[in-house]
């Protein structure tokens, strides 16, 4: 029986609705599907370098690039502070991407030669009682992980969030790079703005299929195509811009939450423990901090408050993509927050950097992962909030399973549909163009 054969056979039997024989032919038509061996994916922050790592791992894959508007890293996955835990999961869907992701990490980040990754234990601290310290250094729990730079006296209460076996850190621009590094063989970086997609009739009734991504090099003008067999959106807040792409196959609401941190320098001639802490809310501030030491010696600080929400129209037009400036205003109350509850930096204390970065919110705060409808090898892997470094190897494996095996077997991808937004008969859009030029029916 040749394909074209079975193809129509096939739809008879859908017609029909004849279960098991329906089973047994769409079974017989995927194995029939040859994988894609030239992927792009849109975006080389943490997320899409995971997802392009973990399809570079599969030997049926000649090429995957990377399309990135900067350069790799050079949003949230350069500025983030690279916190991870095993079991604070909600019960949520998402519980089981922070269990598999923090696993994966165990034994990625060794194999990769990433030195900044770490387990370390997670104090909860809490704002405006004075005798807070003294009252954990005479609880043998605690007093064991209190780090030396916390000996300020403006905090009040202080218990573990954890001891360390199921928390810990990673410095999130060396993962990208030690990936890229790791199958440089097989990913390509180009720089560029993704335009949208080229597609073709598929094989199947009503589906268009990719094959090649149009985009404009960084810093001119003139459009250019990949030569693609399927593309993965994952571009952190500008996924969004995909809606245009997909010609409306899929709506993808996103709200880009642009916030400061602050990173400390090293001090001079001092060791800093390695213990994370999460405050509660200081009034005179305005702050909530998170304080991550990281294995350099340098303490990066965010949950500075006074964050801007970003549209999903201004985030389709590029807002902040190239320039995420800081809030020098929160900076400060930052600074000033965090030298209450240590001497050492009060004295001592430098800043190495002020900065800002975008993370990406879908409305429901679960992301997107999945295929875009009415199209073949068209994906998106987006929104991730503020877990995004943490999850991202799991994402890059389920990905990369959806992408070459049909089916994600590690993660249930079900509630991350990214049609849940779309009106059902929205969905898909099928056949509105081709090639760029309208032909009026549904393919």
């Amino acid at each position: 029986m040749t394909f074209s054969t079975l193809h129509y056979y096939c739809l008879f039997l859908t017609v029909i609705t004849i279960s098991p024989a329906r089973s047994f032919c769409l079974s017989m038509m995927a194995a029939t599907t040859k994988p894609p061996r030239r992927i792009v994916v849109v975006g080389g922050g943490i997320q899409g370098t995971s997802v392009a790592y973990h399809l570079a791992e599969r030997p049926e894959v000649e090429q995957v690039t990377i399309l990135e508007a900067k350069s790799p890293a050079s949003a949230a996955s350069g500025k983030g502070g690279g916190f991870m835990a095993r079991g604070w999961g909600d019960g949520s869907p998402t519980q089981r991407l922070h269990e598999l992701a923090f696993d994966m990490y165990e034994q990625l980040a060794p194999a990769l030669g990433c030195t900044s990754y770490r387990k370390l234990p997670v104090l909860s601290v809490s704002a405006g009682y004075k005798k807070g310290i003294a009252l954990a250094r005479k609880n043998p729990q605690l007093a064991s992980i209190l780090p030396n730079w916390l000996d300020g006296d403006e905090y009040g209460r202080i218990s573990p969030l954890g001891l360390g076996d199921d928390t810990a850190q990673i410095t999130p621009s060396e993962f990208v790079e030690k990936m890229l590094q790791a199958k440089s063989d097989k990913i390509t970086v180009v720089l560029g703005t993704c335009h949208g997609v080229e597609t073709d009739q598929g094989s199947e009734r009503g589906n268009r299929k990719v094959f090649g991504v149009k985009y404009a090099p960084r810093g001119e003008t003139e459009e250019k195509m990949l030569a693609a067999d399927a593309v993965v959106v994952s571009a952190g807040p500008w996924s969004c811009a995909a809606e245009d792409w997909f010609l409306g196959a899929v709506q993808l609401p996103m709200e880009g939450v642009k916030s400061t941190s602050i990173v400390w320098a090293k001090p001079k001639n001092e060791d800093v423990d390695a213990t994370a802490l999460f405050c509660g809310e200081d009034d005179r501030f305005g702050t909530h901090l998170e304080v991550h030491p990281r294995p350099d010696g340098t303490i990066y600080i965010c949950g500075i408050g006074g964050s801007d929400y970003i549209s999903t129209d201004e985030l389709k037009a590029g807002a902040f993509r190239e320039e995420c400036n800081a809030k020098d205003t929160r900076a400060e109350a930052a600074k000033n927050s965090f030298q209450q509850m240590s001497s050492m930096y009060r004295t001592d204390g430098e800043l190495d950097r002020v900065q800002a970065c975008m993370r990406p919110c879908p409305p429901d705060a679960i992301p997107y992962m999945g295929a875009i409808p009415g199209y073949e090898g068209a994906y998106i892997n987006a929104g991730h909030n503020c877990w995004g470094i943490a999850w991202a190897p799991a994402c890059g494996k389920a990905m990369t399973e959806l992408v070459m095996d049909g089916q994600s077997r590690s993660i249930d991808l079900t509630p991350f549909d990214p049609s849940r937004f779309t009106p059902a008969a929205q969905r898909g859009g099928r056949g509105r163009k081709k090639k760029g030029m309208s032909v009026g029916e549904q393919w």
